[in-house]
């Protein structure tokens, strides 16, 4: 069944399907420039949005997601580097006994860890600290002079970094013709795919400047995000700075053992860095954008 003015395919429920169809959609969808330009698309330098990403792409690609294993304990999925063949796939990351085990999730492995799993939440990417592409040498013609290496910071350290910078730089350039985005864009629709539309929506809403509450609207208008995903009333928890820390490792094993150390009552919970956790959008936030959006796309 096709949703919205893009035509995202989704399931009888709803669910995105995990199809190469959606991610050649939201390609299309990250690079219109009829629906959003000029300020709306966000800070950045001098041909960065000629053919790359809006950018609230970074941070929600670089974000991760939990899920409730069937048999007792958490899930940790996000989006992961293969530095063999520098590109990214969608990870999941499971305790077994006294071993953690991170696996594709589009493997026979992934797909039986995620069976029967439930929602627990998600968590905010880090801007600050490692990226997940250790030893990158990116080229200054690759990414229209952004380079992934610049932006590997000790955890810890204040500067610009971590894995939202990473895919500041790997969205630059969203043409088909660049793999490492093309990866980075399917590995999206997969982790989406696996835990539902709302982690775009709530993700979004981590920010209100940047151009992302244009930009929220704008995917939920082309069927990207379910209005009961845009509408959801969620309030983000602070992330405590020893999990912080970990998820700054921007590696799948720490991520796993953060969220193991956070609490994940019944129904969804966003922990967010507290460094920016003021400028979530409230619910009201949402509404009135809604209401102030032009209707056509």
């Amino acid at each position: 069944m096709a949703r919205g003015t893009f035509q995202f395919d989704v399931d009888d429920d709803g669910a995105l399907v995990n199809s190469a169809g959606n991610v050649e959609a939201l390609r299309r969808l990250w690079l219109d420039r009829t629906i959003i330009s000029g300020e709306s698309l966000g800070p950045g330098d001098p041909g960065d949005f000629d053919h790359g990403a809006w950018h609230v792409a970074c941070h929600l690609t670089g974000a991760g997601a939990v899920l409730n294993h069937a048999n007792g304990g958490l899930l940790w999925l996000e989006i992961s580097h293969d530095p063999r063949l520098d590109r990214y796939y969608c990870s999941v990351t499971r305790r077994d006994g006294g071993s953690v085990r991170t696996v594709p999730l589009d493997s026979a492995e992934g797909r039986e860890f995620v069976l029967n799993a439930s929602l627990a939440g998600f968590v905010e990417g880090n801007s600050t600290g490692r990226t997940s592409a250790r030893g990158a040498t990116d080229s200054r013609d690759l990414f229209n002079l952004w380079r992934r290496q610049d932006f590997d910071q000790p955890t810890g350290s204040p500067e610009d970094g971590g894995k939202v910078w990473e895919h500041w730089c790997t969205l630059r350039d969203l043409r088909p013709s660049a793999a490492i985005a093309t990866s980075v864009l399917t590995a999206y629709v997969s982790l989406v795919s696996a835990v539902g539309d709302l982690f775009v929506a709530t993700v979004a809403r981590g920010r209100r400047e940047y151009g992302h509450s244009e930009q929220l609207c704008a995917m939920r208008k082309a069927g990207l995000v379910a209005d009961a995903s845009m509408l959801a009333d969620l309030k983000p928890l602070a992330l405590p700075d020893q999990q912080a820390a970990l998820v700054s490792q921007a590696e799948p094993a720490k991520g796993l053992e953060a969220v193991e150390h956070l609490a994940w009552p019944r129904g969804t919970q966003y922990y967010m860095f507290p460094r920016k956790i003021g400028s979530f959008s409230r619910l009201e936030d949402v509404k009135r954008d809604l209401k102030k959006r032009p209707k056509k796309t």
